[in-house]
């Protein structure tokens, strides 16, 4: 005869808050549970204060609250649990609820609701309401993680970048001084080759320069405040005045609005992407023109030109740093500076791109959060 092996019943193990006045309900609740093979451990609640007391004191993974109790709104608890920082499900469990306020329920932060007579969608409900809760947690650890990866390349490129300027610096003072004292006394391979040594320290110190630059944007956080965008490009035309008037350049803007930005790196935005206008003018003179416009999510900022324009192939490689799409004897620089204006942007909850065009010149846009923009006016000093 063959051998029965006997049956082994996992049960799951679950830290239950109920917010109940009704023993009864909290009974049948634990009955349901169980009988979907649920091993509940279960604290029972009736006030606000008591709520808040044990999700203080102990860990919980669910909340079953329910809708009408003497003193307070079950739905509360959800409240106070955002207020607390804690992401616990909650679960309505009512007698009655009309669909309209069952939806609205789930609108405010519920994971779901159960009428306490169909309490045999319950497990159901709790199973959706941990798997969503085991989902965030992942997504969560994986944003903290990948915040933290791109922490510590932002520290490596910072010390990499501040620690190679001092030999850097040495190497390109020595070799302009051999070119200076040995010129034309060498043959001209050697004229050649410490010419070439020359322009490639010259080069390497500018690339550690705006290296360290990208590092250093939001290295020591943003200091918010409402920004007047008119100053702000009055201040990067008053920094590009030498190049604009070399290159016969014409920056318009038409009233811009405030914001709640960090000036700084406001100005290291427009002053790359006015400053690029400029350097990458075709035959005619460089004109350039700044513009925003506002839609019911953001601030919408435009800085077109008539320049060499850019292949809609390369709208997205244009904002990866050191990608070039010119020699450095076309046009010199590094590839660091729409990078740079990509991270300010994220950096401010907005998003940047190169909009698509047929005919010659590029027009970058940039988006700020409106909504942010206007909830902090009230509460953000003015510079």
């Amino acid at each position: 005869m063959p051998r029965e092996h006997a049956k082994t019943d996992v049960r799951r193990k679950l830290r239950v808050l109920m917010v109940e006045d009704d023993f009864s309900s909290v009974d049948l609740v634990r009955h349901a549970l169980r009988k979907a093979g649920f091993e509940v451990d279960c604290d029972v609640v009736q006030t606000a204060a008591e709520f808040t007391a044990h999700i203080r004191k102990y860990n919980y993974e669910l909340v079953l609250a329910d809708f009408r109790l003497p003193t307070w709104n079950g739905m509360e608890t959800v409240e106070i649990l955002r207020r607390e920082g804690l992401d616990i499900p909650v679960v309505m469990v009512s007698g009655s609820l009309g669909e309209l306020m069952a939806v609205e329920c789930v609108k405010r932060g519920a994971s779901d609701y159960v009428l306490k007579d169909h309490l045999g969608r319950l497990p159901g409900s709790v199973d959706r309401a941990l798997r969503e809760k085991r989902l965030r947690d992942e997504h969560r650890q994986m944003q903290e993680e990948l915040a933290r990866s791109n922490r510590d390349l932002e520290q490596f490129a910072y010390v990499a970048s501040h620690d190679l300027q001092e030999p850097l610096r040495m190497v390109a003072a020595y070799t302009q001084l051999l070119a200076e004292r040995y010129h034309a006394k060498l043959d001209a391979d050697a004229d050649k080759y410490i010419h070439y040594a020359v322009d490639g320290a010259l080069r390497m110190q500018t690339l550690v320069r705006d290296l360290l630059a990208f590092a250093r944007v939001g290295q020591n956080g943003r200091d918010l405040r409402t920004v007047d965008m008119n100053e702000i490009v009055n201040v990067v035309l008053s920094n590009l005045q030498a190049v604009s008037q070399m290159a016969n350049a014409r920056v318009e803007y038409q009233e811009l609005p405030k914001v709640i930005a960090d000036a700084t790196q406001m100005v290291q935005l427009l002053q790359n992407l006015v400053g690029n206008a400029i350097k990458f003018c075709g035959a005619q003179p460089p004109r350039i023109s700044i513009t925003a416009n506002a839609n019911e999510y953001a601030w919408v900022f435009s800085v077109a030109d008539n320049g060499i324009g850019i292949a809609p192939e390369h709208a997205e490689t244009v904002f990866v740093i050191f990608k070039r799409l010119h020699t450095h004897d076309e046009y010199p620089g590094s590839g660091i500076g729409l990078g740079i204006c990509k991270k300010i942007v994220e950096q401010h909850g907005g998003r940047i791109w190169l909009e698509p065009q047929s005919g010659p010149g590029s027009t970058f846009k940039f988006t700020l959060p409106v909504n942010a923009t206007r909830r902090a006016y009230d509460s953000i000093p003015e510079n």
